[in-house]
């Protein structure tokens, strides 16, 4: 099997260096650790995209479980979006008024959502994480937020829990971190500082990059919802990852409470910039009188996006599907690596699944498995969370289990010590 070669991309890079602070940012830059490696196995800049694919500026074709790091989630280019976007798009986007989709999709989220009693647009995750917690702050008088481990809310400086280049002390200093799934450790901070707590913050599950995903324990959410309730603390899930692809309904739903702020983003529109935050009619008037704009976060066309987006998912049983896909996938993969001696572990929820190699503990065979993979046609991450979508058929699943053949075969020659 050919392995691709990435000249264009990697001229492409030398001249977004001298632009473009890092030459790419977030997890490709240098602030983010360069997460692709060895870089010489990866494309740096895509060209066009269409359902469960993406193309590199080669002409490389990539079956992508980035999915766009989660935005594609009914299939790049999916024309039933992209035709609601283009009809608004040729009426009015940005104007001095918001355009009446504003309640029409406030609406469909709120018959949508369980928790929802009203909803609140913007365009990234992190302006309805900090939406979030401004508004548990307004709504207690109270200063500080628990952090589960393993979190990640943004990049705003209150979502960290240490400082860092750009970071104060005094921007952190109200923060809480505890272990995930720990009762004990929640009990207690709520004990220490019973009366200065304004919310919890935290992700459906445990999803934090280089390291296995992790389920909540059989009536975790419950027992945190109580003490929440009992204590005055906001509960806030971050769906942002996790939204419409484990329950339309939200993934605290899932979980079998309610709670009472929820931001979603990456699937809501199907890679359409719009993030949004749910909650009771208990926040509404908290939210409310948080003073938050931004210039685009009224725009009509991601709106309409939205809206077809979510009717579709619905239409098509979408987190279902997704969930089949990833079983057969992951389930796949598995044998596939016991044919080469290898233990191949998934964790998380089949819809974003996180694979890991669990024969060597410096996570060396995994990324090299990866890469190999890449170089093949098939977008896997090393250390991060990947995503299926409502694309994905059994073409997509044959190929990857193919790549993944050649891939061990690979890794096999490069690590015989493992065999």
């Amino acid at each position: 099997m050919k392995t691709y070669e990435y000249n264009k991309s990697h001229a492409l890079f030398e001249r977004a260096a001298q632009v473009i602070p890092g030459g790419i940012y977030g997890h490709l830059g240098v602030a983010g650790g360069r997460r692709y490696i060895p870089a010489s196995a990866y494309p740096l800049f895509a060209e066009r995209a269409e359902g469960a694919y993406f193309w590199d500026v080669d002409g490389n074709r990539f079956l992508d479980y980035m999915a766009a790091y989660g935005p594609n989630v009914l299939g790049y280019n999916d024309r039933e979006v992209n035709e609601a976007a283009i009809k608004q798009a040729a009426i009015a986007d940005c104007t001095t008024l918001p355009s009446s989709l504003i309640v029409d999709l406030a609406e469909l989220m709120v018959d949508t959502v369980a928790s929802a009693d009203w909803a609140f647009f913007a365009k990234n995750g992190g302006d309805v994480t900090t939406l979030a917690v401004m508004s548990a702050r307004a709504a207690t008088g109270r200063k500080k937020i628990i952090f589960l481990e393993g979190y990640y809310h943004g990049v705003a400086p209150w979502a960290h829990t240490d400082t860092g280049p750009g970071i104060l002390e005094e921007e952190v200093s109200n923060n809480i971190l505890i272990p995930w799934d720990d009762l004990d450790a929640l009990e207690a901070v709520i004990r220490e500082h019973k009366e200065d707590i304004a919310g919890l913050i935290a992700t459906p599950y445990y999803h934090t990059v280089f390291d296995s995903n992790q389920l909540p324990a059989k009536d975790y959410w419950q027992k945190v919802r109580k003490l929440c309730t009992d204590n005055g603390i906001v509960l806030i899930f971050d769906d942002i990852r996790c939204g419409f692809r484990l329950d339309m309904a939200g993934s605290d739903h899932y979980f079998g409470i309610k709670a009472d702020l929820i931001c979603f983003c990456k699937a809501i529109a199907n890679g359409w910039n719009l993030s949004a935050l749910c909650g009771t009619d208990a926040l509404k008037s908290a939210v409310q009188s948080v003073f938050y704009t931004g210039s685009y976060w009224m725009s009509a066309v991601p709106f309409a996006a939205a809206i077809a987006t979510i009717n579709k998912l619905k239409r098509i049983n979408g987190v279902q599907l997704m969930n089949d896909i990833g079983t057969r996938l992951t389930s796949g993969l598995s044998e596939v690596a016991k044919s080469h001696g290898f233990n191949m572990e998934a964790s998380g929820a089949p819809s974003l699944f996180y694979l890991h190699i669990t024969d060597d503990k410096s996570m060396m065979l995994q990324q090299d498995w990866a890469a190999e993979c890449v170089k093949r046609g098939v977008f896997f991450s090393h250390y991060h969370n990947m995503f299926t979508n409502c694309a994905i058929g059994d073409e997509e699943i044959k190929l990857s289990l193919e790549v993944a053949d050649e891939a061990f075969k690979a890794v096999k020659v490069k690590h015989p010590q493992f065999i």
